[in-house]
């Protein structure tokens, strides 16, 4: 079902009391909350040469624990941790993983974007985990399906820590942008039986998610371009090409899926998104596919085109606040396929 969606722009109150941090990591404290551009994170395709970032600056009307140590001995990987400044003391809140693009080779779990996606969500009464995963760093690395172990790892952890981050250990999200996209997608369609699912550590929680959401990530690798996390082109290993997209894992039961493109991105063309989109469709699944005209690559929640933070808000509300558990109902004809017009 094909219809027209027009989202109205809702401007958030934020609030003005100073971050907690934690004591032994020194942060950039700005004057005001930080308001990233549109356009503001990493070349997607591969790291470039010389660039440099300014130091994090993180964001001062949240509470942020940076750095968490969630993939245990030997990895240097880590966490940030967002959470409203006042937690309630008698309700559990759920809880949101943020996954970092840059095309499987570079990005952050702190930069813009990514402090956009999570302070704008914990504003709505979510607390928020965004990862850094494994990155290829040099020629000749293979990181998948390393990259896709660190992000299910991470919504194990969630649930290992449920009661000290005050969170609902059944309701857990997951949000990524580009190659984080991918990887959020992976999380909300595959199942233990595709074999993602390490023991260790954590192998007694589940790495289930409750909901997704993809900005723009590629997610049919067989019709995209060789990707340098294999080490292998698409001619020479197609079978690992499939097995990383999410298109491959569609069904019925799948979680439900948002997924947000735009026309005038050339990084990862708007047909990847419309592949899933038909991909779960055919499976019955539900899901909401969202073109933005005009919108490029690396968008946050605010691109100039149209402020989607009521659109994704709305989504996670639905799947996370609306209900518990980990079930999902998914049927044939509940899904749409929506043009944001101007």
């Amino acid at each position: 079902m094909k219809k027209i969606l027009t989202l109205s722009c809702v401007l958030l109150g934020l609030l003005s009391r100073p971050a907690v941090f934690a004591a032994d990591s020194p942060i950039n404290h700005p004057s005001a909350p930080v308001s990233p551009t549109a356009n503001d994170s990493a070349e997607e395709a591969a790291p470039i040469k010389g660039k440099a970032y300014a130091p994090t600056v993180y964001p001062t009307n949240v509470r942020v624990e940076p750095d968490v140590n969630y993939l245990g001995t030997g990895r240097s990987e880590r966490a940030d941790i967002y959470s409203p400044l006042q937690m309630p003391k008698d309700v559990r809140l759920p809880a949101i993983l943020i996954i970092h693009g840059g095309g499987f080779n570079d990005g952050d779990k702190a930069r813009p974007r990514e402090i956009n996606f999570c302070t704008n969500l914990v504003s709505q009464g979510y607390v928020c985990m965004s990862i850094n995963y494994r990155l290829r760093k040099k020629a000749g690395d293979v990181t998948w399906p390393q990259s896709l172990y660190d992000a299910k790892t991470a919504v194990r952890w969630l649930r290992k820590n449920a009661e000290r981050l005050g969170i609902d250990p059944d309701r857990i999200g997951v949000m990524g942008g580009s190659a984080g996209g991918n990887l959020a997608a992976m999380l909300a369609l595959t199942q233990p039986k595709d074999g993602f699912d390490l023991p260790e550590p954590y192998g007694g929680f589940s790495s289930a998610v409750s909901c997704g959401v993809d900005f723009y990530g590629a997610v049919k690798l067989t019709d995209y371009h060789d990707m340098k996390m294999f080490n292998q082109t698409r001619a020479e290993v197609p079978e690992l090409y499939l097995k990383a997209s999410p298109v491959t894992y569609a069904h019925k039961t799948a979680a439900p899926m948002l997924i947000v493109h735009g026309t005038a991105d050339m990084t990862v063309p708007p047909s990847q998104s419309e592949a899933l989109a038909e991909a779960l469709e055919k499976a019955g699944a539900e899901h909401e596919l969202i073109i933005i005209p005009g919108a490029a690559h690396t968008f946050n929640l605010q691109p100039p085109q149209r402020d989607l933070r009521p659109l994704v808000f709305r989504f996670f509300d639905r799947h996370l606040k609306g209900k518990s558990g980990l079930a999902h109902s998914a049927s044939t004809g509940n899904s749409a396929n929506n043009i944001v017009t101007p």
